[in-house]
């Protein structure tokens, strides 16, 4: 199914892009709402669920899908899921997974920020691909077998993954320019004034504090062990599946 909309422009000069962002339970906003920012400068952004009702975020506050699993165009330009606290059950929920599965066998790029990689992965759309994730959430992505990734935006082929929730802008900006060129994702990053400075240097283990990382480590202590378990039962499925081809 395609919905190409006429009135759908670019504001970058370019063709405009059709973009799919999968919304679930436990998102996180800012992870879906950076990325969407950048992207809606450059084409239609669809917000894809199960259903029409309103998908609560992480963060307290819901947001409208405006297409379903079975109302997404086909042929997206960019197929994209976000992380969050929610991601563990997004790991086991099968209807997700077969519409990653299906939406992803046509995306011309198949992206991520956050531990949305962990989900993707899930899918099985990133054997054989680098991707970056949070920088709590490795365990998992190296339990399902995929190559990490510590770029705060990792680019292999048209695999495109970023870090955690504020990596969304430069994820979308990476983006943006690798289907439209520089200026365009230029043109983006102006507009939506980028230029970070942050007030700390707390942004990164690599520069925090060790009681502020042990602290986030907490924070996220019950997504992790549950998601490795997730990821290495994945990944036992996936190599009892191939030694069944071999010896068919």
């Amino acid at each position: 199914m395609t919905d190409q909309n006429p009135a759908v422009v670019s504001h970058t000069g370019c063709a405009p892009l059709s973009i799919g962002m999968l919304l679930y339970p436990g998102f996180t906003l800012l992870d879906l709402a950076g990325p969407q920012t950048a992207f809606g400068l450059n084409g239609q952004t669809h917000l894809i669920w199960k259903t029409m009702e309103p998908v609560p975020t992480d963060m307290g506050v819901s947001m409208n899908p405006t297409k379903t699993f079975s109302t997404v165009p086909d042929n997206l330009d960019v197929l994209f899921v976000p992380g969050g606290f929610g991601t563990v059950e997004a790991m086991r929920d099968k209807e997700i997974l077969d519409f990653l599965a299906h939406a992803g066998s046509t995306a011309r790029y198949i992206t991520s920020v956050c531990t949305g990689s962990v989900i993707i992965g899930m899918a099985g759309l990133l054997e054989g691909y680098r991707a970056a994730t949070h920088w709590g959430f490795y365990a998992p992505l190296e339990a399902m077998g995929a190559e990490p990734s510590f770029e705060r935006v990792c680019v292999d082929r048209n695999r495109i993954t970023g870090g955690g929730v504020t990596a969304g802008i430069d994820f979308g900006l990476t983006v943006i320019a690798a289907i439209n060129g520089q200026r365009a994702a230029e043109i983006t990053q102006l507009a939506l004034e980028y230029d970070p400075q942050p007030p700390f240097a707390a942004g990164h283990p690599r520069t925090s504090k060790p009681e502020i990382i042990a602290s986030v480590e907490a924070l996220m202590a019950h997504m992790i062990s549950p998601g490795v378990q997730i990821a290495k039962a994945y990944r036992q499925r996936m190599a009892a599946a191939v030694d069944r081809l071999a010896t068919a």
